[in-house]
């Protein structure tokens, strides 16, 4: 006996009382009492389920769903009960159709995690994201007959994680290391234009005194730019100022604009339908009365303009404002610069008068050593020698340098002259280049030079021509590899000399920089990244000093070719009597000795400790150190250092050469160079550490980079420690030994079995504390949006990971901190970006700690990381009370990024202040 229909959809909610309501015989399924048993059961089974689920049957893709589904199409709902699918989801029908009849034709269920669809279900062509699974639906005799279908909407998340790339994205740019703030304005709208689903089109408006001034605009083809006003005179605003909402954002009102397809034709979304909305936003300042501007930007015509998406568009505004404001500082700055050019040129003389103090102690330190060194009467001992000539070298090489630098600081200040001489310029420039001759041989190379004799003498001056053809032909030897040197000097209405060589090459974009100062060629293979970026500039302002110029061409991985050109009625010039100057040779000379450091080769062997060398006792001897450094003396130097105590030592010029030893033969410590050919000191450690095998290897850097943010650099690479030149040899040594013995104190435990691994990952600076305790909730403070409530008991957390350092309440503990944090998870597996996204919040929660800390009863910052089930949590503890930051330093990006990254809460009190960012997993 067959029960009555409404039994089968009975338990099924409102959706299953309409089924039971519906004339079923009207549609393709007939009546109810007809129906297969295994129709039955399907729809027993959807109408029990509280996850959405479809089922279609039939030919005519009759649908019946439950109550979860029902929400999912909106206003199509209940007309869908019984029709077919293919009607009531017709605007997305292309894309669900392969799906449904592959299911159907191969018996095979699919699942897409993120299936794009258009939708109407609230009055408007909608951009949709599903998580879908098709499986086929069997009658009675197992034939397919249907499609079940179980869904789950997943827009929030897919939205939700685009609008935060964009954000993220904006952040980068917010450094404010932007030359200007019209350049910056057209940075972020590039960012912007890369994500049309969300920011159709967007123009960015800045305050002018007394008009709003259009600074940059994009979306579409950009063609809609007439559409938008270029500048507006908020004195006197026209009908399109107030058409666009303009006036009213710039007050601080938010805007809404509902006519924009009458004005701007412009397609967008997925389906490019037109936009009919946007949002004219106050762009926020200092100043809460005074907006920085108006960012106006349009309102996808695939998605309504919903609380969330609104909360969007204050986020964008206030990424563009910060960005916008650090330009602004920054070219205030830039303007500050400008306007002490006169400073500038009194510094200028006071540099040449130093230059010029530096040559008399050069000339009482190479006068001594070269004595030494030619003193036949008492000889020094071989070891003395070497040290004595490593000396006279580097103080021959510092004499050069302050001598570039005198020459330049003259030609800056208009008072190098040149001292023109009747010279026979064809044998000058032989002589020149054949002292390079041993070198460029040295190096494998081949040096051509074609000097035949000019029809008359040339006046010149010697000086000038020897720095020149000196500096074209070390600049040729460091970049030259195979092949050869060519050196020609011939004239026909003019002079020409001409230095060709098979090297490198150099990119067509850096042609024109080439001969500004301190420009160097970012990346470029060389035998030394020693040198001071002036050869080349110094070339072309003396060729302009002898009345000529220089020219270069190149191709990369072909050669260069330079030319300097002088008429001849430059070399006409009055030539000063008496005697000439004695330094005739000394740069030439000077620039071959320097050469010759380049291409003295570290050999394959390990230099070994001499038996007697190190201490008697030590825990330490026989270390193995990997030495990388592009200077032969500093590396001579090193090797004797360390060997003296005990350690072996293997040295490469390059980090290259480092990288291979290293995977070659594992060493107890890199001691490296930063600014290094091929491969520098910093890409060096970057790689090391990116590298399971190589993480933990201690790595000392070793720079004449001075100062602290290049010590940061490399710190927060993950060097060990970071030493600057000139440097103690004893300091140096303790070091060494220090980061040796801490690395062999790690003892990283892993659990076994099934049971979840305690990970215990001691910092290479800062020591381990205990667990930090809370404290009573107090008033939060303003620069980070928090809820003001007693944090949640970490009892619960830990059982993954509990860890935690102190650190010095200092500015560059913030890197120290990100090493730390990243060392402790990455063996934990936890997803890239959410690392990311937790290290930079915990990052800023460590600038705010050490910026707002107010007399701390200790000077120190600790961290704390644990993880349990999926969730992570980072607190940073300071021990002062809290201040506010200055408007100075406030940059605007803590609260923001914090937030952005994790739930965040504050607990503040007499104490200290504990801020604690926490992430679920999935």
């Amino acid at each position: 006996m067959t029960r009555p229909s409404s039994d089968l959809f009975s338990g099924g909610g409102d959706t299953g009382r309409l089924m039971a309501e519906l004339d079923w015989a009207h549609t393709p399924l007939g009546p109810v009492g007809g129906w297969p048993q295994s129709l039955r059961a399907a729809v027993r089974m959807v109408l029990s389920s509280r996850y959405p689920m479809l089922l279609l049957w039939g030919d005519d893709f009759s649908q019946l769903y439950n109550d979860a589904y029902s929400a999912l199409i909106g206003d199509k709902h209940p007309a869908a009960l019984g029709d077919d699918v293919r009607v009531t989801l017709a605007e997305g029908w292309d894309v669900l159709a392969p799906l449904i009849e592959e299911a159907m034709a191969t018996g095979v269920a699919s699942w897409v995690p993120a299936l794009q669809l258009l939708l109407e279900r609230a009055g408007y062509r909608e951009e949709a994201y599903f998580s879908v699974s098709h499986a086929p639906a069997r009658d009675d005799d197992g034939r397919t007959v249907g499609v079940l279908t179980v869904c789950s909407e997943v827009t929030q998340q897919v939205v939700g994680e685009r609008r935060l790339r964009l954000l993220r994205d904006l952040s980068v740019l917010g450094d404010g290391r932007t030359v200007d703030v019209d350049a910056t304005g057209a940075r972020l709208i590039d960012v912007i234009d890369g994500h049309p689903l969300d920011v159709p089109f967007a123009a960015i408006y800045l305050r002018d005194g007394t008009a709003l001034r259009r600074v940059a605009c994009t979306g579409g083809d950009r063609g809609h730019a007439g559409a938008l006003p270029d500048a507006v005179e908020l004195t006197d605003p026209g009908p399109p100022t107030y058409a666009w909402g303009l006036t009213d954002a710039v007050e601080g009102r938010t805007t809404q604009v509902t006519d924009v397809a009458d004005r701007l034709p412009l397609p967008a979304g997925p389906w490019d339908d037109p936009v009919r909305n946007a949002l004219a936003l106050p762009l926020p300042s200092a100043d809460e009365d005074q907006p920085l501007g108006v960012l106006l930007v349009g309102v996808s015509p695939s998605r309504g303009l919903d609380e969330a998406y609104r909360s969007f568009h204050q986020l964008l505004a206030q990424q563009i404002s910060v960005a916008l404001r650090n330009a602004q500082e920054y070219e205030e700055e830039r303007r500050r610069v400008e306007a002490m050019a006169e400073l500038d040129r009194v510094k200028t003389d006071f540099f040449a008068n130093v230059s010029h103090e530096f040559r008399t102690p050069l000339t009482l330190i190479l006068g001594p050593l070269t004595d030494a060194l030619t003193d036949a009467t008492a000889p020094l001992a071989a070891v003395q020698r070497e040290r004595v000539e490593t000396g006279w070298r580097n103080a021959t090489r510092l004499l050069t340098l302050v001598n570039s630098l005198l020459t330049f600081s003259s030609l800056e200040a208009g008072r190098a002259r040149s001292d023109a001489r009747l010279v026979d310029l064809a044998a000058l420039t032989a002589e020149l280049a054949g002292v390079f001759r041993a070198a460029v041989e040295r190096a494998g190379l081949t040096l051509e030079v074609s000097c035949p004799p000019l029809p008359r003498p040339v006046a010149v001056d010697p000086v000038n021509w020897e720095r020149i053809v000196t500096n074209l032909l070390s600049n040729a030897l460091k970049y030259t590899f195979i092949g050869r040197i060519r050196v020609t000097l011939d004239a026909d209405d003019e002079v020409r000399l001409t230095v060709t060589d098979t090297g490198i090459g150099i990119a067509e974009r850096d042609l024109p920089k080439l001969f500004e100062r301190f420009h160097r060629v970012r990346g470029a293979r060389s035998r030394s990244h020693e040198g001071t970026g002036i050869g080349l500039a110094l070339v072309h302002e003396l060729a302009r000093l002898e009345g000529g110029d220089v020219r270069a061409t190149s191709q990369v991985g072909v050669g260069s070719r330079f030319t300097v050109t002088l008429p001849w009625s430059a070399t006409h010039r009055t030539a000063v009597s008496g005697p000439a100057v004695d330094e005739r040779g000394d740069a030439a000379r000077a620039a071959v000795e320097e050469a010759m450091g380049w291409l003295t080769e570290p050999g394959d062997a390990v230099t070994e400790p001499d038996a007697a060398s190190g201490p008697a006792t030590d825990e330490l001897a026989g270390a193995r150190i990997l030495l990388a450094d592009d200077n032969a003396d500093m590396r001579a130097y090193l090797i004797r250092l360390l060997t003296g105590q005990g350690w072996r030592v293997r040295a490469v010029t390059d980090g290259r050469q480092a990288l291979d030893e290293i995977h070659r033969d594992l060493p107890d410590l890199v001691l490296t160079d930063v600014m290094m050919p091929v491969l520098d000191g910093f890409d060096l450690v970057r790689r090391l550490r990116a590298d399971p095998t190589t993480r933990a290897l201690p790595v000392l850097v070793l720079s004449a980079r001075a100062g602290g943010e290049a010590s940061v650099e490399g710190l927060s690479l993950g060097a060990d420690d970071y030493l600057v030149k000139p440097f103690a040899a004893a300091e140096l040594i303790a070091r060494i030994r220090a980061s040796i013995r801490r690395a062999r104190g790690r003892t990283p435990a892993a659990a076994s079995g099934g049971g979840p691994a305690t990970v215990a990952v001691p910092p290479a600076r800062p020591a381990p504390v205990g667990p930090i305790p809370s404290a009573p909730a107090v008033e939060p403070v303003h620069d980070v949006s928090v809820v003001a409530e007693t944090p949640v008991d970490p009892d619960g957390l830990g059982d993954l990971l509990d860890v935690g350092w102190a650190y010095p309440s200092a500015p560059t503990s913030a890197a120290a901190m990100r090493r730390d944090v990243r060392g402790a998870l990455d063996d934990l597996d936890v997803d890239p970006d959410v690392l990311e996204d937790l290290l930079l919040a915990g990052s800023e929660a460590m600038n705010n700690a050490v910026e707002h800390a107010q007399r701390p009863s200790r000077p120190e910052v600790r961290v704390r990381v644990q993880m349990g089930g999926d969730l992570i949590r980072i607190s940073v503890r300071d021990f002062g009370t809290w201040r506010d930051r200055r408007p100075a330093m406030d940059r605007g990006r803590g609260a923001l990024l914090m937030n952005a990254y994790g739930d965040v809460r504050l607990v503040s009190t007499a104490d200290g202040t504990t801020v604690t960012i926490e992430r679920r997993l999935a």
